[in-house]
């Protein structure tokens, strides 16, 4: 801004001396002439407003700011009068504040006492700014509690009402080694029969489990699948609470009576709210993708086969962003460290499904 107000006071000094050995006749035309143009420029703006960058605010404001009032009304000028007194007041005020700013900085908070500021934050989000001001005076560390505010804002930290708010997302989150996850999902064979596949997982370690396939979903085939559920969660010491499903027809009573029977309590979601089953969802257009958008069904039978073999590497060999990239049936393993193991590499592909699924495994 200074540059470019440096500028426009060269440029009108040297107008300036331009008009000196003018007649006054000469400067009347011009200002007719001036005048007129702007007149012509207003025409064809029409309601647009024209835009002044922070330099010409500053030169016009010193330029005409000592003129009164009923003078500038007289003047042709794309603004209005008030406008140039109210930009000489933001000049004179911009450059109090400038003048009024401490010239060297306040004392910097030791890092420590930062860190440890944003750490009792992010274990206590009900914890205000006040209350972790208190807490440090409990452990003879002396601060002002707005050194406390300044700390938290530039770490980025939300006030106490933000951080404290639960929403969905965090509540699943916070509660998924108790939940389950089930949902319909349609899929179509080459004669155009309409198969539907019922799925469940698991929120915590992301764990699928195919219930079945079949073209009529009948009540006694649902009872059924809810009964092989509850036994396979059994077998595998599953302590689930809770399974989040949405309110299909194709879901009987009995669905939620077996699951109530051992102790899972059955969660509706909101009438199309498809986020409130987020993770279901997700793991149904994983599926289209990966698998059933890249082969061709025949019949039942083989639906169930892919979806047994998809199954599989989902569980044991595809890994999971919402599990840091684990597997879910298969911890992460060792990141390998050996110089001549990571130069020499020997990996072979195992093929599922003719290709369509690949894993890969160091060579034994």
């Amino acid at each position: 801004m200074l540059l470019r107000l440096a500028y426009l006071g060269m440029t009108n000094a040297f107008a300036l001396l331009r008009l000196l050995p003018m007649s006054d006749r000469d400067k009347d035309a011009e200002i007719l002439a001036l005048r007129h143009q702007i007149t012509v420029l207003e025409r064809q703006l029409g309601k647009t407003r024209p835009r002044f960058s922070s330099g010409d605010r500053a030169f016009l404001a010193a330029l005409l700011h000592r003129l009164p009032v009923d003078s500038l009304r007289r003047l042709r000028l794309l603004i209005r009068p008030e406008t140039v007194l109210r930009w000489h007041r933001n000049f004179l005020a911009h450059r109090h504040a400038a003048r009024s700013r401490p010239k060297r900085p306040g004392r910097r908070t030791i890092h420590s006492i930062r860190l440890l500021v944003v750490r009792l934050a992010r274990e206590n989000p009900a914890w205000g700014y006040r209350r972790i001001h208190g807490e440090l005076l409990v452990l003879g560390i002396k601060v002002a509690a707005s050194t406390v505010w300044q700390i938290l804002k530039d770490a980025g930290l939300d006030p106490t009402p933000q951080r404290t708010a639960t929403t969905w997302s965090t509540f699943l989150r916070s509660q998924a080694d108790a939940l389950l996850a089930c949902d319909f999902f349609e899929t179509s064979t080459l004669n155009g029969t309409r198969l539907h596949v019922l799925a469940v997982i698991e929120h915590a370690g992301r764990r699928i489990r195919i219930l079945g396939a079949t073209a009529h979903p009948t009540a006694a085939w649902v009872a059924q699948a809810a009964k092989n559920l509850v036994m396979d969660l059994e077998d595998a010491g599953n302590s689930a609470q809770f399974l989040i499903r949405d309110r299909d027809g194709k879901y009987p009573a009995l669905f939620d009576t077996v699951l109530a029977d051992t102790g899972i309590h059955v969660v509706l979601t909101g009438v199309r709210i498809p986020r409130m089953n987020a993770i279901m969802e997700r793991w149904i257009q994983s599926c289209r993708r990966e698998l059933l958008d890249r082969t061709l069904i025949w019949n039942q039978q083989h639906l169930l086969h892919a979806l047994r073999e998809y199954e599989k590497f989902y569980n044991t060999h595809r890994p999971h962003q919402g599990i840091a990239n684990a597997r879910p049936l298969h911890p992460l393993p060792q990141p390998a460290t050996g110089q001549a193991r990571l130069t020499h590499l020997h990996i072979r592909r195992q093929q599922r499904l003719s290709c369509i699924l690949n894993e890969y495994h160091h060579a034994a």
